[in-house]
């Protein structure tokens, strides 16, 4: 073994013992769609007295953050999102409203004197230029209020007590500093006011809203007031109001109002259920995935299929290493990673091949050291294409889907590590084996396969019809496209649309039509009603009120003989709008990046030719979302820029191949024509498309048939955008590349014709009847 094998060697096993440490050590981080609770998303809004800007929204975080120390959530996240949006995070809390409305109430407490009793019939009232103001008090009687003598600043601590004696539950509050002062000046002005009148009053209100106005205690010495710096509140408080009350104040004032502008809930039966609908289809993809290589490459696809359990131990390690959190689109961008890593190796092991059966005198390690040297640019340049699709999900998505660009993007990286040091340490000890030299068709590259024997004997001339293949390729992608969006519509999602969609397990099956026409006549006659499994039902209106909510559970739990609610999820209208822009953001990037990048790496004739294929199969994809009915939602979207990603990923192997084809030396170099070198190309990689694409589609059908309910259209939109990608590499990418580059590149220029013709060796011609000279020189 050579000094650089064994640094390979040492380096690879340095890498599986530190992987295999830290995915036994380190905990998974779960998302919410996985371990069950609420995420919110609440964005600061400009006040009279402030401008929600970046300063703003943190301290509003700040505020946030105590408020959900008190609610008592374990391990809540918070954080910034952008100036003025923040993410709030909350394990098994399953009341987004409730939580909601306690996290978003702005919590201005003021203290005013009582002036007078307003007239019964009047209007509450905003501040005037003195501040005074009306307000109802807890009884709903009309008060008069002088301007504000205290707020919550000047309280210390706020807590929630039952009195014993059976006065209920009051919050007491102790002051600090000014606010002792001045509440012992407050209730000692009050006190000079005769008994039972209302300026005796003192009220206490909450956002603009009155929860107390005791009267001051006869006890009370006029101009002297309370002291001690203590008061309570009291009011027809329960437990969770009390309690409530007193977290708000605990927390502060927000310095601006924030709006929920989206929640996302999912129930724990949900979510462990994904989980174990997820390992399943990993299990049975990767087993599928590894049988498949293992025939196809025999000792080397074992070999493979090792490695390939390296890279999930690697790739896992990688992602609770770097503490990203695993999200549901997540978990199916992890298993979908594992069908995609094969990708590496069947590069590698084809271009192995090709050099083993092109040698006179072949040799199982020189070849697959040339094999794992020549691979190595497309399978960068693949995997490049796949990073950026994965960077767009990142930066670009939003919620969940975010988790999806995580796990693709360290699934591509592993992949790398996996294949080109893993499986090359494994290889090449392998191969250097006398049984395996003496028994050379066990190592899986000393034999064409029967994809590459079948190709050497047709010998087909594809380009030939490349005009052909293009115009039946752009009747079926815009024909599919236009036709299943003009007839059928695309069913846009909660995430686009904005309103709320909740999930339903009920106790027995709901015909969704019966369940459309029960929520008409219950007043939801727009109500968009789907089933998701046989008793699976979710329901997406406009945001309802609580009522209209419970009046839509109640009506579902009515047909289905009991319904639990297992997911709920609310978008802003504006949110759903951004969302709409984004989508079309990440599609145009995807497109400009994958463009830019090809042309730099190759010509801008085939990163055209990239981007029209990748046209064609994003309309191939909505054309058949649209016939189907299924929803076009954010986790669509990871799956389209997926397809993209893959779609790129075959062209820039068939394009690597071009290219080397077109630098090879040798006699025939000049004389054939690119068309021929295309189908060349096209069939060289032929076997490497055929066996990546079905490594892919083992995972993807895994995904399908086990991965449960919510990952189904995913799974379904990638096997749709698979196919669609491999077919049109060879129907539209490669031939439309045949076109631009014929047209951009310059035939040579005539030879103009020369006085004295001379011929190759630069004598003159000679004239007829004239022989040559002489000029010594014998054969």
């Amino acid at each position: 073994m050579s000094r650089t094998s064994k640094v390979r060697a040492l380096f690879a096993l340095a890498v599986l013992v530190m992987s295999t440490y830290i995915a036994a050590t380190v905990p998974p981080r779960l998302g919410l769609d996985l371990r069950g609770g609420t995420q919110i998303v609440l964005e600061t809004r400009d006040s009279p007295t402030a401008k929600a800007d970046r300063d703003a929204t943190d301290r509003a975080l700040e505020v946030l953050r105590r408020r959900v120390d008190a609610l008592g959530v374990s391990e809540p996240s918070l954080v910034r999102s952008g100036d003025r949006r923040i993410i709030v995070e909350l394990p098994g809390v399953q009341e987004p409203r409730r939580a909601a409305e306690v996290l978003g109430r702005t919590a201005q407490l003021t203290f005013h004197p009582v002036l007078d009793v307003a007239d019964p019939g009047g209007a509450a009232t905003p501040p005037d230029t003195e501040g005074r103001q009306v307000l109802p008090d807890e009884s709903g009687r009309m008060l008069r209020l002088d301007a504000t003598r205290m707020t919550g600043a000047d309280v210390d601590k706020a807590e929630a007590l039952l009195d014993p004696a059976g006065g209920g539950w009051h919050v007491t509050l102790d002051l600090r500093g000014r606010g002792e002062r001045a509440w012992a000046e407050l209730t000692g002005k009050a006190a000079c006011a005769p008994a039972g009148t209302p300026e005796r009053r003192v009220a206490i209100a909450l956002d603009g809203k009155v929860v107390s106005s005791p009267q001051v205690d006869s006890s009370v010495r006029c101009d002297t007031g309370i002291l001690g710096g203590s008061t309570r509140i009291t009011g027809d408080f329960d437990k969770r109001e009390a309690r409530e009350l007193a977290l708000l104040i605990n927390g502060g004032a927000l310095p601006v109002p924030v709006e929920t502008v989206e929640h996302r809930t999912v129930g724990p039966t949900l979510g462990k259920a994904a989980i174990e609908a997820g390992t399943w289809a990993a299990i049975v993809g990767a087993a599928a995935t590894a049988l498949f290589i293992a025939c196809v490459y025999r000792l080397l696809g074992v070999l493979a299929a090792v490695a390939l359990a390296g890279y999930t131990v690697i790739a896992y390690a990688a992602l609770v290493g770097v503490g990203a959190t695993l999200t549901l689109p997540g978990l199916a961008g992890f298993v979908l990673a594992v069908g995609m890593a094969v990708d590496a190796n069947v590069l590698v092991f084809e271009r192995a091949r090709e050099e083993y059966l092109a040698r006179t005198a072949p040799a199982l390690r020189p070849s697959l050291t040339r094999g794992f040297r020549n691979a190595f640019g497309a399978v960068a340049d693949s995997n490049v294409t796949t990073l950026i699709a994965a960077g767009l999900l990142f930066f670009l998505a939003t919620g969940p889907v975010r988790g999806f660009g995580v796990t693709l993007g360290i699934g591509v990286l592993a992949s790398m590590i996996s294949a080109l040091v893993v499986t090359r340490v494994l290889a090449e000890f392998a191969v250097s084996r006398a049984v395996v030299r003496r028994r050379l068709r066990i190592s899986g590259i000393a034999h064409p396969g029967p994809v590459r024997e079948w190709l050497a004997r047709r010998d087909p001339n594809l380009m030939r019809h490349r005009r052909r293949m293009l115009a039946v390729s752009g009747v079926l992608a815009l024909g599919l496209a236009v036709s299943g969006v003009a007839v059928r519509g695309l069913d846009f999602g909660v995430e686009f649309t904005g309103g709320r969609l909740v999930e339903y397990s009920t106790t027995r099956s709901v015909d969704p039509d019966r369940a459309r026409s029960a929520l008409g006549d219950a007043g939801f006659p727009k109500a968009v009603v789907q089933t998701s499994g046989d008793r699976e039902l979710t329901v997406r209106t406009e945001k309802p009120t609580e009522a209209e909510e419970a009046r839509i559970t109640a009506t579902i739990a009515e047909l289905g003989g009991g319904a639990e609610k297992v997911r709920d999820e609310f978008i802003g209208p504006s949110l759903g709008e951004e969302l709409r822009f984004k989508a079309m953001v990440a599609l145009g990037v995807a497109l400009a990046a994958q463009m830019a990048y090809l042309a730099v790496r190759f010509r801008w004739t085939f990163g055209v030719a990239a981007v029209v294929s990748m046209a064609h199969d994003v309309l191939i994809l909505v054309g058949a979302f649209a016939w189907l009915g299924r929803t076009v939602d954010a986790v669509f979207l990871a799956a389209l820029l997926t397809v993209i990603g893959y779609s790129v990923n075959d062209s820039v192997v068939v394009f690597d191949r071009i290219r080397e084809l077109r630098r090879a030396p040798g006699p025939a170099r000049g004389k054939r024509s690119l068309a021929r070198i295309t189908d060349t190309a096209v069939f060289q990689t032929l076997p490497r498309t055929v066996n990546t694409g079905s490594g892919a589609l083992f995972v993807l059908i895994a995904l399908a048939v086990s991965g449960g309910d919510a990952l189904a259209d995913f799974a379904l939109a990638l096997l749709i955008g698979v196919v669609a990608g491999t077919a049109s590499t060879v129907s539209v990418a490669a031939p439309l590349a045949v076109a631009l580059e014929s047209r951009a590149t310059p035939a040579p220029p005539r030879a103009a014709p020369a006085r004295n013709p001379a011929d190759r060796t630069g004598h003159r011609a000679r004239r007829p009847g004239h022989a040559p000279r002489d000029n010594g020189a014998r054969v």
